[in-house]
């Protein structure tokens, strides 16, 4: 079958608009951790999950773009970001004043205040400052918490060791070498409520005044992608899209 020379040109002008259209879907590398479940972890297969990848899918699809995952060590989050192996963290990264020295941040996707776990014998009653003297006290390096321990906790006669991740504050918690950890709330009530391990502990409390918010980090000068990924928020907050993923992982308002 003969197709007019218009026609022709016609169909190859779409196949190029298709393809244009198609190469032209933003692409975003996503930085995460993978080790500080709910929010973000892997899979024994090695897969990320979790309430932070679920928001940066949401996101990433509001947007239209395709965005590519890349696992980073939390302590070397930031200088990977400013060094450009990934335009974006989204790990449950606390806005601070600190930070904003060398990242830029969009507006909060959900605020947490941090909490106090310890062994469920023990005596310990409180969270403040004055209960943990001659106590030894676990947190994450590189995290509020660490910062809120070293700052009062130290002052006030703890004993407080840093972790690499997460998990290995709560394992020499298990193993009694802490007598207690100091973390994200959420991270330490999803550990004590869906992890067979979480049942040798309790929480013993909120920390008081050390509510914060977590947002999405980018390099500083960034401001395209910032108002982007801040109208993305929007989006899916005013669409049900993040109630829908929130109801996954918790049954109360993190927003």
């Amino acid at each position: 079958m003969k197709i007019s020379r218009w026609l022709a040109c016609a169909v190859i002008t779409a196949s190029i608009g298709l393809i244009a259209g198609t190469a032209s879907a933003e692409k975003i590398k996503i930085g995460t951790e993978g080790a500080y479940p709910p929010f973000n972890s892997l899979t024994a297969d090695g897969k990320l999950e979790g309430f932070d990848i679920d928001i940066a899918n949401a996101l990433c699809a509001q947007m239209k773009a395709d965005c590519e995952f890349v696992v980073q060590d939390w302590d070397g989050i930031i200088p990977a970001l400013q060094a450009g192996k990934f335009d974006a963290i989204i790990a449950s990264m606390s806005i601070t004043e600190e930070r904003k020295k060398q990242v830029a941040f969009t507006k909060k996707y959900y605020t947490t205040p941090l909490a106090v776990a310890a062994l469920k014998d023990s005596e310990l009653a409180a969270t403040d400052p004055d209960a943990m003297a001659g106590k030894t006290v676990g947190a994450q390096a590189s995290t509020t918490q660490a910062i809120y321990a070293q700052d009062f906790y130290t002052k006030a006669g703890a004993d407080v060791k840093l972790y690499p991740t997460q998990e290995e504050a709560v394992q020499d918690l298990m193993n009694g070498r802490l007598d207690a950890v100091i973390s994200d709330k959420f991270v330490l009530t999803d550990w004590l409520k869906n992890s067979s391990d979480g049942s040798c502990c309790k929480l013993i409390g909120d920390v008081k005044g050390t509510e914060t918010e977590a947002g999405i980090a980018v390099r500083q000068g960034d401001d395209a992608l910032r108002e982007k990924l801040n109208a993305a928020i929007d989006a899916i907050v005013a669409d049900g899209t993040y109630k829908k993923i929130q109801a996954k992982y918790f049954d109360f308002d993190i927003y």
